[in-house]
């Protein structure tokens, strides 16, 4: 953590000289940065200091947090179109990315942090995607199980591993999606992963005997080996003929695939329609 000297620059016995582009632009190309502006007369300000700077010792190797005394350096805080104080902004890549107004509860500003805060582990993630979609799963693997060896709690690298093994492992990551049932951004991909996790232990002598039941075993076989587009075809024309087989089952995987593949997905495109007029 990195905390300002109290006395003005101009001071013979200052500690150490602050410099705003070394110490939060450049700085946050390496690692997050959280710049506090606050002023002693504040009291919000005194109420919000503890909180961060508890947190930021916990959670040093993940950001870092720089206070910045707008009595001090009011030139920072005009540049910054601080409004207001206690005002935190988050500073990644060079950028202001987001930032809150105001003071939180611990509980709070963990929660604000878990869903503001890049991992530092951003540019692999980003390569494993790339990976992902060039063919090349093997890579992709190694960079994400790289990022949670080193980052267990990423929830961007846990989802892109989870939708990279659901159909090869997918006993090994219905217990991963657990970890984002209650998150919002990746909720309906734990629902995802337990819709096509049920259908891929089915049983086609346990399923009850109707015309529809060999047409609903084929388009889960051709599910689980990722042939979306003739998934979808049978799982619509089951739809069509019998929309409660397996309590409705057609239905909730049509709308657990189009969530997986997503909205703008060709194959989503091609078969949406034909799903909605379905029943």
């Amino acid at each position: 953590m990195f905390q300002l000297p109290l006395k003005r620059k101009n001071d013979m016995d200052t500690p150490q000289q602050f410099d705003f582009h070394r110490d939060v632009i450049e700085r946050s190309h390496d690692i997050p940065v959280l710049v506090d502006f606050w002023a002693d007369w504040c009291a919000p300000c005194r109420m919000l200091t503890p909180i961060l700077e508890n947190v930021a010792i916990k959670n040093s190797n993940r950001w870092q947090l720089v206070k910045i005394n707008t009595e001090e350096y009011p030139d920072f805080a005009t540049t910054y179109k601080v409004k207001s104080i206690p005002n935190v902004k988050l500073f990644y890549n060079g950028e202001v990315l987001t930032e809150f107004t105001g003071v939180l509860t611990e509980y709070q500003f963990e929660a604000w942090l878990k869903k503001e805060v890049p991992s530092r582990y951003e540019k692999e993630i980003a390569h494993a995607v790339k990976c992902m979609a060039d063919g090349n799963p093997t890579m992709a693997l190694s960079l994400l199980d790289g990022v949670l060896h080193k980052e267990p709690d990423n929830l961007k690298a846990m989802a892109h591993l989870i939708k990279l093994k659901l159909f090869s492992k997918p006993e090994e990551v219905v217990h991963l999606a657990t970890f984002l049932e209650s998150e919002k951004e990746y909720g309906e991909l734990a629902e995802t992963v337990k819709c096509f996790v049920r259908l891929f232990a089915l049983d086609r002598e346990s399923m009850p005997d109707d015309d529809v039941r060999d047409n609903y075993m084929t388009a889960v076989e051709q599910l689980r080996h990722e042939q979306f587009d003739e998934a979808l075809d049978g799982f619509i024309n089951v739809l069509r003929r019998n929309r409660y087989y397996d309590d409705d089952g057609s239905r909730k995987v049509c709308i657990a695939i189009f969530r997986f593949l997503g909205e703008e997905n060709d194959i989503t495109r091609k078969y949406r329609r034909s799903f909605d007029r379905a029943f």
